[in-house]
């Protein structure tokens, strides 16, 4: 039943009280009008605010993801970096020992190698499969012009024609060869190389 004035004065409510019931009444009316528009409008906003939900919760998994992407790829470069960096150092070790090895062919000094090998350009030779330089032939001749100064020499001189070493390997000695004398009547060998001699050909 709707609560109308018509109501009110057959209940025979004075027309003060009425006018107070009627007051209040349309405020409870207006506030349940109001509630029931609040909530209209959020059930309506409900598949919106759920879509935003969703797509914050995509946005929050994607950016996690994009995360260990990032520390992903800076672990790679960094990995990278560090086998760069072993290569060059073991390229540069199997250089700087051909060049070493090169330098002792072309006859540098022992004491000047490191001194010589610090100032030369290792860098840029190339080596072979084999881990030789390429080039080795023309290289060993510019280091022999350039550091002159720093190669050494070996002079080998032969035995002197009149005092021969003894021939102990040429088979056995006779006792004619153990007591043959030079151009000058001195013995060839000394007495001890002779007594040696007379006991390993057994002659008494």
């Amino acid at each position: 039943m709707a609560l109308t004035r018509r109501a009110l004065k057959a209940m025979g409510i004075d027309e003060e009280k009425i006018d107070e019931i009627i007051s209040m009444h349309s405020e409870t009316v207006d506030g349940l009008k109001a509630d029931v528009a609040k909530y209209k409008a959020d059930a309506e906003a409900l598949p919106e605010v759920q879509k935003q939900l969703e797509k914050a919760q995509a946005d929050l998994e994607a950016g996690k993801k994009d995360s260990y992407k990032v520390k992903y790829e800076a672990l790679k470069e960094e990995f990278e970096g560090y086998k760069t960096e072993q290569t060059k150092k073991e390229s540069r070790a199997a250089k700087e020992k051909a060049y070493r090895a090169l330098l002792q062919e072309a006859g540098v000094s022992e004491k000047r190698l490191e001194s010589v090998l610090k100032v030369s350009d290792v860098d840029s030779v190339e080596l072979d499969d084999k881990g030789a330089i390429k080039g080795a032939d023309k290289l060993t001749e510019s280091i022999k012009s350039e550091w002159a100064d720093f190669i050494t020499t070996t002079e080998t001189r032969g035995a002197q024609t009149s005092n021969p070493p003894a021939n102990n390997n040429s088979g056995a000695m006779t006792k004619a060869d153990i007591y043959k004398k030079d151009d000058h009547g001195r013995y060839v060998l000394s007495a001890a190389e002779r007594q040696k001699a007379l006991m390993e050909n057994q002659i008494t």
